[in-house]
């Protein structure tokens, strides 16, 4: 991951964003693939999906392809494809919209907190990595 400076913030700008699936993409082989890298979209993975045919014909057909385009890893698979995320669960796919929606709208998958007894300060995910979280 190559490290760039976050203007408004000061620190490193934070480019991937991990997860772990809630039930996991079960390839051909049976081999079930949950932990996977999602990076920052741009313009271009954005905009490009929707001069594919597949998007004209099926809209719907956009989260396919722009969730495939961002995802720079997914257990031990090679890269990701639409049909990759074609074959998942649906529960992993609206996790993967929300994990999305998150980094790209909000740019914030995690938040301190303080322990209301302590008050001892720690950081939580807010992107539900752990197994079925959101």
């Amino acid at each position: 991951m190559t490290a760039l400076l976050d203007a408004t913030r000061g620190g490193p700008l934070v480019t991937e964003f991990p997860f772990v699936l809630p039930r996991g993409y079960v390839d051909d082989q049976g081999g079930v693939h949950r932990e996977g890298v999602m990076r920052l979209a741009t313009a271009r993975d954005e905009i490009a999906p929707l001069r594919d045919p597949r998007v004209r014909d099926n809209e719907a057909y956009l989260t396919v392809l722009l969730l495939s385009r961002v995802m720079t890893s997914l257990g031990s698979l090679d890269v990701v494809t639409p049909g990759v995320v074609e074959g998942m669960f649906a529960t992993d796919l609206a996790f993967l919209q929300e994990h999305y929606r998150r980094i790209n709208t909000e740019g914030v998958t995690r938040a301190t907190v303080h322990c209301p007894s302590c008050e001892a300060g720690f950081e939580v995910e807010l992107s539900g990595s752990r197994p079925g979280g959101s």
